[in-house]
């Protein structure tokens, strides 16, 4: 019987093997998710090409949306003014507020770190909690009128679309920026301080340096999360799909368009397969992302 007791699974591994098969179930239950969701879009914009024998090519570097069919059941549909714009607009914002996101976070590590943790810090942290629309509201009432004031036309587009997204973003880089540069071993910079380095070169030298890699991840994530973006973008872009001539000339966006005319199509036409091809579009994209984030730390944690 005392036997029988000591070889007997204890309490303890029986919560550890229920554990161990919780996490495996839910690891399962996730990249099924995954890879359904991958299918899904995949299948419905292929068809595009595969049912509605519209060119690859041709659909990739022309500019002219033009869904409806000639005699011949063929359509000339274009995603190259949708892609270069949200490509422009993300590209804009993200170069907006990497320079404000890397000085309000060397403000808060480096410069006032108890002010900053106290007071600036959660103000930038409860810009997170704001709604798209609420940003979209305000692009509309208070920003497209001023850019209209002062470059003309109708206030809509990339310069529009791009503002909006950088104030989106800021938290985003901003928040990632501060635990990059808290994660510096402290020591480092006693030994700068040590050496002769003033308060600055201590911050340009060893700060920024040692988290580049990691200052560059925020960004990277950041750019995604622009990207994505899509009510706020469509409230202030124009919706009008078409090349852009300028900053201030309305245009559109792979999300704005989906989006707009999204609940506006039907189930296996081609209108509707055309935006489920830039449904798969934007997925490839978020994809090359995460792949570039693990580009920069393959060889190792960052640092």
């Amino acid at each position: 019987m005392k036997e029988d007791k000591l070889f007997a699974r204890s309490k303890e591994i029986r919560q550890d093997n229920w554990g161990r098969l919780l996490c495996y179930i839910s690891v399962t239950i996730l990249l099924l998710l995954v890879v359904t969701i991958v299918y899904f879009i995949s299948s419905k914009g292929l068809q595009t090409f595969t049912k509605n024998h519209v060119n690859v090519w041709s659909f990739l570097t022309t500019a002219d949306w033009n869904t409806s069919l000639d005699a011949h059941g063929h359509a000339d549909i274009g995603a190259l003014a949708l892609i270069t714009t949200s490509f422009s607009t993300t590209m804009l914002a993200a170069a907006v507020a990497t320079p404000l996101a890397f000085v309000i976070a060397i403000y808060v590590v480096a410069l006032k770190p108890k002010f900053g943790q106290r007071f600036v810090q959660p103000v930038i942290e409860l810009l997170l909690g704001i709604p798209s629309v609420v940003y979209g509201f305000i692009g509309l009432t208070v920003l497209v009128p001023i850019i209209r004031g002062r470059f003309g036309g109708t206030g809509f587009g990339i310069l529009a679309g791009a503002l909006i997204l950088a104030l989106m973003i800021l938290p985003t880089i901003t928040s990632l920026s501060i635990e990059s540069l808290r994660s510096v071993d402290p020591s480092y910079q006693k030994f700068a301080y040590t050496l002769g380095c003033t308060h600055w070169q201590m911050i340009y030298h060893v700060m920024l340096r040692i988290s580049a890699k990691k200052l560059m991840i925020a960004v990277i994530y950041g750019i995604a999360r622009a990207f994505g973006e899509a009510l706020a973008v469509q409230m202030v872009i124009g919706n009008t799909v078409q090349m852009p001539t300028s900053l201030v000339s309305p245009t559109a966006t792979l999300t704005s368009k989906l989006t707009t005319d999204i609940g506006n199509t039907i189930d296996g036409t081609l209108p509707n397969n055309a935006l489920w091809t830039l449904a798969l579009i934007l997925l490839l994209i978020s994809l090359a992302f995460n792949l570039i984030v693990k580009g920069f730390t393959r060889g190792g944690e960052a640092k």
